[in-house]
């Protein structure tokens, strides 16, 4: 077959319309109702039928339309205002100053192996794909100078549609880049920017491409191009699809791929945030690049990177992070490998949890951990979780100080909220609650909003999610070849009126989608009961090889059919960002009900919450923040069990207790104005509460404060003058390992026997023989707090001890604890490793315990 000659074929848009093509080109759109709104009243059917896609529906409109909107004066008075808006928010302004008394310049590169971000993009699976959005999104609005960096997927994650038995199939139906908010990188003649990545022996081409979020640009690398072969086109191809070696191929072209496109393209971060282990390739891309063009070692380079990297682990369980075979590593990056200057041996120890050995596996997240100097997880708990995980690459460590922070997860509010609920906020909370969403504040103002006005506009939002709901479910009816009858029924189901319960998210078994459904007698009662009926919405895919996800949603479809059930249990397929969209603004309760502790976080709820739902909840991930009496529910007291059958029936018995019981009776409880008083109340309480803190805004700043600023500022101290500071800090650290072994506490001295009197101070001496070191080399603490009756610590705090004299080799340090409260109380001497270049005490696993 002969070669086929491409060509684009792109909208005549008239010149006094162009200002759509600009605003269409940046997704700042898909976060500003009045652009949405702007664009929708071009064609509506089109906008819906593009997937909200201003790129595609403009190149569909006929000339006819366009010169009806040249004549629309109205038309293009809004045009113009919204387009300057967009103008001014892009506009260069002044670095936020972060509440420094001197503003610090930097640049975050943010790696993320998917972004949910508009409804016309689909490159995310789920959770961690909007997140990242949401991320990059809130860096925007708080003009934080960062970048991103991910993959342009041909066909993205899976389209959902479930066959006649309510099985999941899929379908990858191919995203045109030429018609999606994507633009190619070109160099100053016009030809497409690339790199190139060592995979199997072969050079591998990758075309880049940006994504214009707001003030960030969000790059995006691809491999199909016709100069690679077709395997290696198909590198790009899927959202998580293929293979373990397609995985390794994948984030070797994101991780390795994504630092070589920055330098490509001129930008110099002096922060690395990798968000989940999919791109930590980057850390072994950056070394290289350190090696060749600084003249480093190999390990100084290793210790330069381990400065200014920051880890997000979204993963509650060891099976959930990528692992690869060392075999498969070899064949894949041999070559790479081999241009690091280290063994396979010597690569292969960068990523395994345990001591050094042949027949480990490489783990993508204990690399990032070993070379992050600040890592995370994404809620308390979690936090909790992962460093329980992860206590392994820190022995000498108690789990509670294994190095692992965290920072809880929040949402855009700006995307999220309903149109509907925004034009409320402005009337009462004003316009600012929008640029200000973490300022509690502001958020108080919720109360001033009347009752009635609150309530009419959750009943609009209910009323749009259950026909929003009919029409796909009728959809999906008519897809499967259903009978007249099933599809007429369709337009009957659901009750715009009654208490609507809200279930979306992926099916993995532990989330357990069914578990409300596990006792079909009882939940009839309570959906059917005349005077006070209920009704669920489920929506959700599975993982393609999921069968029990599979399982679970079939399970769900069956017995919405049941007679009891099919007037009020929906299952809506092909669940994604519009989808879930309507349900938090709609529904009345979002329940969630995870096996604790596997939520890592969870983020849904808090979009329901922010349009006025409350959550019915287990105890896990974010609710644990969360939840406080009067503003949702907690399924359980945050039980953990060992067998998960008794699990599963309490805590179903438990929801099923708290509708019966508190819930509906709640919601049904109405004036003689017909307004649910107490409801509304809790609708307030949750929205001011809950929307101030768990917010995107307020989650980036907490990066910026605690990682990216400090980060930074270790990173100019360490390469200023052709990195000297790294250099004497990698000539310290050999000899303090050369050293370490041969410091000895010699004597500790205190008087504790008679007791201290509370408000006083226990003064502590040690002794410390250090040899060939200073004490100025270490920090001496006192490791201190309450102890149970096995001398375990409940808590600990820290007090540093200062060098009081030298005899000799030997050094004495003192100091006095505290003793602030009552009972029984104990102490340890904790000596690590102390330079103040070294970013992370523990990174170099030296402990000293006395």
């Amino acid at each position: 077959m002969k070669e086929i000659t491409l060509y684009t074929v792109v909208p005549q848009i008239p010149e006094r319309l162009k200002p759509l093509e600009e605003m269409a080109r940046n997704i700042w759109f898909c976060w500003n109702i009045e652009a949405i709104d702007l664009f929708r009243s071009i064609d509506s059917n089109l906008w819906e039928e593009t997937r909200h896609n201003p790129i595609a529906m403009l190149g569909r409109l006929g000339r006819e339309r366009l010169e009806e909107l040249l004549d629309d004066e109205g038309f293009l008075l809004e045009m113009d205002r919204i387009y300057q808006e967009i103008r001014h928010y892009c506009k260069a302004r002044k670095p936020y100053d972060f509440g420094l008394e001197t503003p610090v310049e930097f640049t975050v590169a943010y790696f993320s192996a998917e972004y949910g971000l508009t409804d016309c993009l689909p490159i995310y699976s789920g959770g961690l794909g909007v997140l990242s959005g949401d991320h990059l999104k809130s860096a925007s609005d708080l003009c934080i100078n960062m970048v991103g960096m991910g993959l342009l997927y041909q066909k993205g994650y899976f389209r959902q549609y479930l066959n006649g038995d309510g099985w999941q199939l899929e379908t990858y139906p191919d995203n045109d880049f030429h018609i999606l908010p994507v633009e190619l990188e070109r160099d100053e003649k016009g030809e497409p920017l690339s790199v190139e990545v060592e995979i199997e022996n072969r050079k591998v081409k990758i075309r880049i491409w940006r994504v214009r979020v707001g003030r960030i640009p969000l790059w995006m690398l691809d491999t199909n191009t016709v100069e690679n072969e077709e395997r290696d086109r198909n590198i790009t191809f899927a959202l998580y699809g293929g293979d373990g070696a397609m995985r390794l191929k994948q984030e070797a072209i994101l991780g390795i791929g994504g630092i070589r496109a920055l330098d490509r393209l001129g930008v110099r971060p002096s922060v690395f945030h990798m968000n989940e282990g999919h791109s930590a390739f980057a850390i072994l891309e950056r070394i290289r690049c350190l090696m060749e063009k600084s003249n480093l070692s190999f390990e100084e380079a290793q210790e330069a990177v381990h400065t200014n990297s920051v880890f997000t682990t979204h993963t509650p369980v060891p099976a959930g992070i990528d692992v690869f075979d060392r075999n498969l590593v070899s064949v894949v990056l041999g070559q790479y490998i081999s241009s690091l200057g280290i063994s396979l041996d010597d690569f292969m120890a960068l990523g395994i949890q345990g001591e050094r050995g042949v027949d480990r596996s490489f783990n993508m997240a204990v690399l990032a951990l070993k070379h992050s100097a600040r890592s995370n997880g994404v809620s308390r708990l979690h936090g909790v979780v992962s460093r329980r995980m992860w206590s392994q690459l820190w022995p000498r460590l108690p789990e509670a100080d294994v190095p692992i922070d965290a920072i809880t997860n929040g949402i855009h509010i700006p995307s999220w909220i309903s149109g509907d609920l925004a034009g409320l906020l402005d009337r009462y909370l004003g316009r600012r609650w929008a640029e200000d969403p973490d300022n509690r504040k502001i958020w108080e103002r919720v109360e001033r909003i009347p009752d009635s006005e609150l309530w009419r506009t959750h009943e609009r939002r209910r009323e749009r999610l259950i026909g929003f709901a009919r029409r796909r479910l009728i959809d999906q009816l008519i897809h499967q070849g259903a009978k007249k009858g099933a599809v007429q029924m369709a337009s009957e189901v659901l009750n715009p009126e009654a208490l609507t319960i809200g279930f979306a998210r992926r099916f993995a078994t532990y989330k357990r989608g069914d578990m409300i459904l596990s006792d079909p007698e009882r939940l009839a009662k309570i959906l059917n009961d005349p005077q006070m009926p209920v009704q669920i919405i489920f929506a959700g895919k599975a993982h393609p090889q999921d069968h029990p996800g599979k399982e679970v949603i079939k399970n769900i479809v069956h017995l919405a059919r049941r007679p009891e059930f099919k007037h009020r249990i929906v299952f809506i397929e092909d669940y994604d960002l519009n989808v879930a969209r309507y349900l938090v603004q709609g529904v009345d309760v979002w329940l969630n009900n995870p096996r604790r502790p596997l939520e890592a976080c969870g983020t849904s709820g808090m979009k329901a919450a922010a349009n006025g739902a409350l959550n019915l909840s287990i105890l896990d991930g974010w609710w644990v923040e969360g939840y406080a009496p009067g503003l949702g529910w907690a399924i359980g007291g945050g039980e953990e069990y060992d067998d998960q059958r008794d699990q599963d029936e309490i805590e179903s018995h438990a929801i099923y207790g708290l509708l019966e019981k508190e819930i509906v009776p709640l919601f049904y409880e109405r004036g003689r104005d017909n307004l649910p008083r107490e409801w509304i109340r809790m609708m307030k309480q949750s929205m001011k509460t809950l929307a101030a803190y768990f917010n995107s805004h307020r989650m980036v700043q907490d990066y910026l404060h605690h990682f990216y600023i400090p980060s930074s500022l270790r990173w100019d101290q360490i390469r200023a003058e052709n990195f000297k500071g790294l250099r004497d800090l990698t000539a310290w650290t050999n000899r303090l390992r050369k050293n370490w072994s041969r410091i000895e506490i010699k004597g500790k001295r205190t008087d504790a026997r008679k007791g201290v009197a509370l408000g006083e101070t226990l003064p502590v001496e040690v002794d410390i023989s250090l040899l060939e070191l200073t004490p100025q080399d270490l920090s001496v603490e006192v490791y201190y707090g309450p102890v149970d009756s096995k001398a375990n610590f409940f808590s600990r705090s820290f007090l540093s001890l200062q060098p009081s004299q030298q005899n000799g080799d030997k050094t004495t340090f003192k100091g006095e604890i505290p003793c602030q409260s009552v009972g029984r109380f104990g102490f340890r001497i904790r000596i690590l490793p102390f330079h103040p270049l070294l970013a992370n005490p523990y990174s170099m696993g030296l402990i000293l315990w006395g």
